[in-house]
């Protein structure tokens, strides 16, 4: 058995982390976790799910990193030498997956993010990366949407922001109406592509609507 993993070689799904965080989940946390395998009514103490509460617990807190950070600070390095670019800039089919807060069921779908820029810009990977650190969080998408877009208007101050949202919730494919493939649409714009049609057609034609 390899040290590193105290309880054998991680399965698929398992999350890889040394961390002593990691390792010792709360006794309440994996006893709540066994009371709803036993409340669905399957057995915690059988052979297949003996270490399934350590496992969810530890996806949980992979899933919900996003509360130990503040997204915003993704955007404080930014950049003025630009060559007098002054357009929009882009990031489209930005992948993500965040867990709803009614039903805690995965919510996977996709972002695009623009912003015309006023005096400075910022990597994009940093778009992604405020998209992400809001997903990992409990979420409806309508806050999901605004949170992103406040967020970079807020700290880039450019002239324009929008941010449009397409994703599934197994919410509503997996229960409920059980409705597969229904895709659910949001947006946000802000500024100029708020306020000036043409520029609004214009960056939601970039993005592909």
């Amino acid at each position: 058995m390899n040290p590193r993993f105290e309880h054998g070689e991680p399965e698929d799904g398992d999350l890889v982390d040394d961390s002593r965080e990691t390792k010792q989940v709360p006794a309440e946390v994996k006893e709540a976790i066994r009371t709803l395998i036993r409340w669905t009514g399957d057995d915690p103490d059988r052979e297949g799910l003996l270490d399934t509460p350590r496992r969810v617990a530890c996806a949980w807190r992979e899933y919900a990193r996003g509360y130990a950070e503040d997204p915003a600070v993704h955007l404080s390095r930014t950049f003025e030498e630009v060559g007098g670019y002054d357009e929009i800039v882009l990031l489209k089919d930005i992948p993500f997956q965040s867990h709803c807060e009614h039903h805690m069921a995965p919510i996977i779908g996709k972002a695009a993010i623009a912003y015309l820029p006023k005096d400075k810009v910022v990597g994009i990977s940093k778009l992604a990366r405020v998209l992400h650190g809001f997903a990992r969080r409990l979420q409806v998408q309508e806050r999901l949407t605004a949170q992103v877009a406040d967020a970079i208007w807020e700290h880039l101050q450019p002239k324009g922001v929008a941010v449009v949202i397409e994703a599934t919730h197994a919410c509503m494919t997996a229960r409920g109406v059980s409705t597969p493939g229904v895709m659910m649409t949001t947006s946000r714009m802000m500024g100029t592509f708020r306020e000036d049609e043409r520029s609004r057609r214009e960056v939601l034609a970039l993005m592909g609507y």
